[in-house]
């Protein structure tokens, strides 16, 4: 049993929330995100940073791509430093520790191509989602520098025996729904086929595979396909747990019986204005999720914010890590 984090915490001391991260989630310390320091540091611009071949630059209206290499932004080209910056940061915080030395595990987080499609806009206006080549042509870039970008940190913690990628989708159910607006705010874009999206997860999955990573694909969003994220090759599926329907417990328990992940958001995101949970709490609220299902802890279950930590303050924020691992430690 071990806990993690989601990816987004509040703030801008990208060092600091290295240490607080490396500190508090020993078992499991993931590569922080801090969107507080803008467009080029959220989710979508931390993603376009890792496109091979595909270039952007930010609009008044976010993110819009802009051609093949050689077209980037001035934004495009400081989300792509800021990100090596950023790994710089953490190289350094883990020297002589097992990221390093051998044995350790550590976790990075990147949008997947659905949240991506449904977030950037293509050239000549309107998001990716309204053109079949586009959505091909951004999944395939995503693939291919979620590649390189898993060498670039196994470069540089070599000692990270265990390395999990999460993919983010977010945006995913509504993308199947036809639930994404058009430009224009009137209408909706076209609900997306079941085997392309598929496909594009699966190039993105795969290209996490075949480097030796293991894929997660997490989202907060209720109404997220479970069974299809595994059929595309997630080995991790990262929930939150009050979004679940009935047959989404169905789908996480095959999965822990198969042997796969299930990362379990059982924490509020942000600090509750009822009664505040406790490990204590929270380790009661796990034991009887596991016993509904028929299963014990043994499985692989990591413990997690039910999202990211963005909107909180940092006082909320370490609270919730710390109780993660102290129930983690209990459930073990």
């Amino acid at each position: 049993m071990r806990a993690t984090g989601v990816g987004s915490l509040p703030g801008e001391d990208y060092a600091e929330a290295c240490r607080i991260v490396l500190g508090e989630l020993q078992d499991l310390p993931h590569l922080p995100e801090l969107p507080a320091r803008g467009a080029i540091a959220n989710m979508t611009g931390r993603a376009l940073a890792v496109l091979d071949g595909l270039d952007a630059d930010l609009q008044p209206a976010g993110w819009r791509l802009t051609g093949t290499s050689g077209s980037a932004g001035v934004d495009h080209r400081r989300a792509r430093s800021l990100l090596a910056q950023d790994l710089d940061t953490v190289e350094e915080l883990v020297q002589d520790s097992p990221l390093t030395s051998g044995g350790g595990a550590f976790k990075i987080q990147v949008a997947g191509p659905w949240t991506l499609a449904a977030t950037v806009e293509r050239p000549r206006g309107d998001k990716l989602l309204a053109d079949h080549g586009a959505r091909r042509d951004l999944a395939q870039a995503l693939a291919e520098g979620v590649r390189t970008h898993v060498r670039d940190v196994r470069r540089r913690l070599p000692g990270a025996d265990t390395l999990v990628v999460q993919v983010d989708e977010p945006a995913l159910s509504a993308v199947l729904n036809a639930q994404v607006p058009t430009a224009s705010g009137f209408g909706k874009h076209r609900s997306i086929d079941l085997p392309e999206a598929s496909q594009s997860l699966e190039w993105v999955l795969g290209a996490i595979a075949d480097e030796g990573a293991i894929p997660w694909v997490h989202s907060c969003a209720p109404g997220t396909p479970l069974g299809l994220l595994r059929k595309a090759g997630a080995k991790g599926i990262s929930v939150d747990l009050t979004q679940l329907a009935a047959a989404d417990h169905d789908d996480l328990a095959t999965a822990l019986e198969a042997g796969d992940t299930v990362a379990l958001g059982v924490v509020p995101s942000v600090d509750p204005a009822g009664t505040t949970p406790t490990d204590k709490t929270v380790t009661e609220t796990v034991e009887r999720w596991l016993d509904m299902l028929g299963l014990d802890a043994a499985y692989d279950l990591v413990l997690t914010p039910a999202c990211g930590l963005a909107g909180a303050d940092w006082r909320w924020a370490r609270t919730v890590l710390r109780i993660l691992t102290e129930s983690a430690r209990h459930l073990a």
